[in-house]
Order: C-alpha cells, then sequence, then structure tokens
C-alpha cells in the first residue's frame, strides 16, 4: 500500500487588534510559515477572518468602514510576501480573509478561504455559507456579531479540488457546526478539509453554552471527521481581542474521529501533524463505504417531510 503522507500546520493567530496593520499581521504569519517550513510541513491552515480584528463586532454605519477591512484582490501589495514565501520555502496555506469582489458588475462582500499551493498559486477557494450572528444592531449585547450584515451567504459551494496529492476541500467557522458541510464534500470524496474559525466564550443569545465551547467545538469537527472518514483541520483565532475572549482549541483530527494535534495557548502557535491520507480510504472501504451502506433513498419520504405539518394525534 502506498502511503500519502501530508504534514499538516495548525497555525493559530492570537488576539489581532483594531489598530494592528495588514503588514504586522502578514509578518506574525510569515513567522509561522517559517516555522512549519523547518518542521517540513507541506501547508500552513490559518485561521478565518486572520488579517484583521473580528470587525464585526461593531456596528458600523458607514459602508467606508466596513470596507477598510476587506481585500479587493488576492494577493495584494500586503499579501503579497505570504505567496512569496509559499513559493521560497514551498510550503502551501490556507487563508481567511473578508473578499470584496467584483461580479456582475456590482461589489459583493463574502467571508472567503483560499487555499495556495507550494508554487505560490491559488489552487482553491471557498465562501462561507452559514452565516451566525444577526442583520440588525442590538445593542443589548456585549459585543455584535454582524455577519449577517457585513456578508452575503456563499456562492460557491461545499467543493472539493486535487492538491498536495489529495482531495481537500474547506469550510469557515460557523460551518463546521453544519453535518452537511462535511457530507456534501464527503459525497466528493474529501480526503481533509481545513477550516479556520474565529469563535467567542461567550454567546450571548445562550450563555448557558459558555462553558460547552470547547467541548462543542471540538464535538462537531471530530464527529464530521469520523462520519466522513476525512481528515479536519480546525484553526482558531484565539485569546482576548478587543476585550471579547475567544476560543483557541486549535486541533488537527484523524478520519477515525481522535485528535492528534492540539494548540495549548491562545496565542500565536502551531500544531502539527503527519495526515497519512491512505487514512481516509481505509474508513471509506469499510464503515463509511457510502456505496455499499449508505440508504438515502430509505429515508427520503423523512427528508421531504421535513417542516411539514405533522399528522394528528
Amino acid at each position: 500500500t502506498v502511503r500519502r503522507i501530508l504534514t499538516v500546520a495548525a497555525a493559530q493567530l492570537g488576539p489581532v487588534a483594531r489598530s494592528d496593520s495588514r503588514a504586522h499581521v502578514v509578518q506574525r504569519m510569515l513567522d509561522l510559515m517559517q516555522q512549519a517550513s523547518h518542521h517540513g510541513c507541506d501547508l500552513v491552515v490559518f485561521p478565518e477572518l486572520a488579517l484583521t480584528t473580528f470587525f464585526p463586532r461593531w456596528y458600523f454605519e458607514h459602508q467606508s468602514e466596513i470596507d477598510a477591512f476587506f481585500e479587493g484582490e488576492m494577493p495584494g501589495p500586503q499579501t503579497q510576501p505570504l505567496f512569496d514565501a509559499a513559493r521560497e520555502l514551498g510550503i502551501g496555506f490556507t487563508l481567511g480573509y473578508a473578499e470584496l469582489a467584483h461580479v456582475d458588475g456590482r461589489v459583493r462582500h463574502f467571508n472567503t478561504a483560499i487555499t495556495v499551493h507550494k508554487n505560490g498559486h491559488i489552487v482553491g477557494k471557498y465562501r462561507k455559507i452559514h452565516l451566525p450572528g444577526h442583520a440588525e444592531h442590538e445593542p443589548w449585547r456585549a459585543f455584535q456579531h454582524l455577519e449577517k450584515r457585513y456578508f452575503e451567504t456563499g456562492n460557491l459551494g461545499f467543493n472539493v479540488f486535487r492538491a498536495f496529492g489529495g482531495i481537500l476541500g474547506m469550510a469557515i467557522c460557523n460551518d463546521r457546526r453544519w453535518p452537511e458541510t462535511y457530507r456534501v464534500m464527503g459525497l466528493q470524496g474529501v480526503e481533509m478539509i481545513l477550516l479556520g474559525y474565529h469563535a467567542p466564550v461567550h454567546n450571548p443569545p445562550a450563555p448557558e453554552h459558555d462553558a460547552l465551547s470547547n467541548f462543542h467545538n471540538e464535538l462537531v469537527m471530530q464527529a464530521g471527521a469520523y462520519q466522513n472518514g476525512s481528515w479536519v483541520v480546525g484553526v482558531a483565532k484565539a485569546g482576548t481581542e478587543e476585550g471579547v475572549a475567544q476560543i483557541g482549541n486549535s486541533i488537527i483530527v484523524a478520519p477515525s474521529g481522535e485528535i492528534v494535534a492540539a494548540c495549548s495557548t491562545l496565542g500565536d502557535e502551531l500544531a502539527i501533524a503527519r495526515c497519512d491520507i491512505y487514512e481516509t480510504l481505509q474508513l471509506n472501504n469499510t464503515t463509511f463505504n457510502f456505496a455499499k451502506h449508505r440508504e438515502p433513498q430509505a429515508y427520503g419520504l423523512i427528508v421531504e417531510r421535513k417542516g411539514a405539518v405533522p399528522p394528528p394525534l
């Protein structure tokens, strides 16, 4: 059996202040890429919205204030050093950022992730589908979560792409909570899902869940990995950022559902794992052999009735 080893670094970032420049943040990322290169990594995965502070926590009235957090091109002058480093070090990376896109003659705003190969070329792109939070200012909150106001729902679907010797896919933050995220890619034979997130410890609408933040974070990624026979690389923006505590808990999960690497701090840190892509084949040929064991036609009626008026008792 030919083993396919992909050495991956989950590159957790600590807080990014609102006053931090792109250049400052990019330098921190370059430092992590250098470290990952020394450890023989093939791929470095950065968090969601890695280049700036998490701006949806504030309510802005003027679009120009919002657009200042977005990237109009990728790479641009401030992010070009990451692409240069990929070529020089021979190491790929996945980057989450706010994308200002010009589509069909109008400007659109997406929460986006790209994967860049060792040659500095973009090989995969994803736009966040499951936007959490709210669309209108809610002053009662300790902080806002206005992703529904500042971003549009992603329009690229959950696609997979071939790179680094495997079949890869991407997701962003709240996507990790939804089983469809993993299953749609699982049905396309995904072998590794690259997933950046940015999760506050405190959930204003459901504070009773605050103490379960890390448990739920691990639970959904471990379940998604196991049920779809895929590696999952989950990477956080962590620590107390502009007064808001964020979970870290960056992990790399094997297709078995086991956590094989994890960050232990709330700052800039690498968690590294040698990921044997062959493990996905083993699980998908046995327990989760979709072609042999999955029976969607048997529960099609249940799916069709979801949301319908239930029959009388």
